[in-house]
């Protein structure tokens, strides 16, 4: 039975009490109480850790990144891989000084591994250090919850699984200015085997258009070049994704579409033609495959073949050759043969992604994948993925090259990595670009001509 707080008091009352202590706690020390929120994992998590960020602006907290200044510390957790969870686990056992030092100290971790059962009583059992642990569905309480902790003292854990209505009055505080990420839906119907994610998640709510549409309008006022979408599974957008994103595409502006993911079983030819046909979504399209052998992919639970699959790949392909496709990988799937793995590699030839992301089957408690028996060693897992890598790496370095000589347009992220006065940014494929030019150009479009193509990124020289 998930563990579930009852708030002693109500939001407005927490709010109020949370105003009123951090306007105290400023007149005292002379600066606002700092907060120190990191999220770990998906772009999803990077989203949700900005809408706490605005939650917590809202009731006077400053931000930090320097963990040892902060009067709270909360940790925006990710569950998909069990190294993610380790890192948490590093990562709180360290801040038992900073309670002792401080018995002031307000430490939290939230999220999906916060979700899990077994995660919280572990924290509760181990780990006197934290005051305050919940779950994806217990955001609307966060107030009420943190205000509890600090006026009263209390350690609270919610892992309530009771999904409420999407909030959309929540403020993001979003760390970057130029790009955006942008949830259209939450939860995940599909239980993939190997995933926790429906379990900390739940099941799929869509966001309703008009609170989509106006928050990309918004986004575009202020000034940003680049909105990704997100969802489990986008595809399974309740009022129709194709719809939805020319929608946006009609939205006047310069600016880019981006989303993710898709699953394989629900991309349809009518995607891909909304993908080519509305000049502002990026030509682009990540296409979890997740591995080669249809006897896997029944076991992995993930309802589509590789015939299925390849189908959208050549449908792309027959309406852009060069189409841009990368992938999620999963190697060393409970049962897999090393034949079986041999097809994965057979994909990626065939397709020629622009890259992949491929890791190591991760064990989680609570899925049927964790159940089946794995023969495979953890030291020939991590053999096959090198083999994997090392194959991708020459399909890059040659698929890379049908961009040499075309001028292409990216927009400018940052400093780039090749050297001093080196800019980096993406093209409309979502490759990287290195270019050398002025520092003004950040969070600009500009065009590069391509001049060199390597494995991981272009060169070019700006025009």
């Amino acid at each position: 039975m998930s563990e579930v707080y009852i708030s002693a008091v109500n939001t407005d009352d927490a709010v109020q009490g949370l105003c009123d202590w951090s306007e105290k706690y400023r007149a005292d020390k002379g600066h606002a109480p700092l907060a120190y929120v990191h999220s770990y994992g998906c772009q999803q998590n990077v989203s949700d850790g900005e809408k706490i960020k605005g939650m917590l602006a809202k009731v006077g907290y400053d931000f930090t990144d320097e963990i040892g200044d902060a009067q709270f510390i909360l940790l925006n957790t990710c569950a998909v891989r069990e190294n993610a969870e380790d890192r948490v686990f590093g990562n709180i056992g360290d801040m038992k000084k900073l309670k002792e030092a401080d018995k002031e100290l307000v430490i939290g971790i939230c999220g999906c591994m916060a979700q899990q059962e077994h995660v919280a009583q572990k924290v509760k059992n181990s780990y006197r250090q934290v005051d305050l642990v919940f779950g994806t569905f217990a955001y609307n309480d966060m107030y009420s919850m943190l205000w509890e902790v600090i006026s009263k003292h209390k350690r609270i854990f919610n892992q309530s699984d009771v999904c409420t209505e999407i909030d959309e009055s929540l403020t993001q505080l979003r760390d970057d200015k130029v790009r955006a990420f942008l949830p259209i839906m939450y939860g995940c119907n599909n239980f993939c085997t190997y995933c926790i994610v429906p379990h900390v998640r739940g099941r799929e709510r869509s966001r309703k258009p008009e609170a989509v549409l106006a928050e990309v309008r918004q986004l575009v006022e202020q000034g940003y070049k680049e909105i990704t979408l997100l969802g489990q599974n986008v595809n399974s957008y309740a009022y129709g994704f194709p719809q939805l994103l020319c929608s946006i595409n009609e939205i006047p502006g310069k600016f880019r579409i981006r989303f993710m993911s898709s699953h394989p079983k629900d991309a349809s030819f009518e995607l891909i033609d909304t993908i080519i046909d509305c000049e502002k979504v990026c030509t682009h399209l990540h296409l979890p495959v997740q591995a080669g052998s249809d006897r896997v992919l029944k076991a992995m639970n993930r309802r589509y073949t590789t015939e299925k699959y390849l189908e959208i790949i050549d449908y792309a392909r027959s309406r852009v050759p060069d189409f841009s496709f990368t992938t999620d990988l999963i190697v060393g799937f409970p049962g897999e043969t090393y034949e079986e793995f041999c097809m994965t590699k057979d994909i990626i030839k065939r397709v020629k992604y622009d890259n992949i992301y491929s890791f190591v089957y991760s064990r989680r408690s609570g899925t049927p994948a964790a159940k089946m028996q794995d023969d495979i060693s953890d030291k020939q897992k991590g053999l096959w993925l090198r083999e994997l890598l090392m194959e991708q790496r020459e399909i890059t370095s040659e698929w890379f090259g049908r961009f040499v000589g075309r001028t292409v347009e990216i927009l400018v992220e940052g400093e780039g990595r090749t050297g001093e006065g080196y800019l980096t940014g993406k093209t409309d494929e979502n490759i990287i670009v290195e270019v050398e030019a002025d520092k003004k150009y950040i969070g600009e479009f500009i065009n590069v001509r391509i001049t060199k193509a390597m494995n991981w990124a272009l060169m070019g020289e700006q025009v």
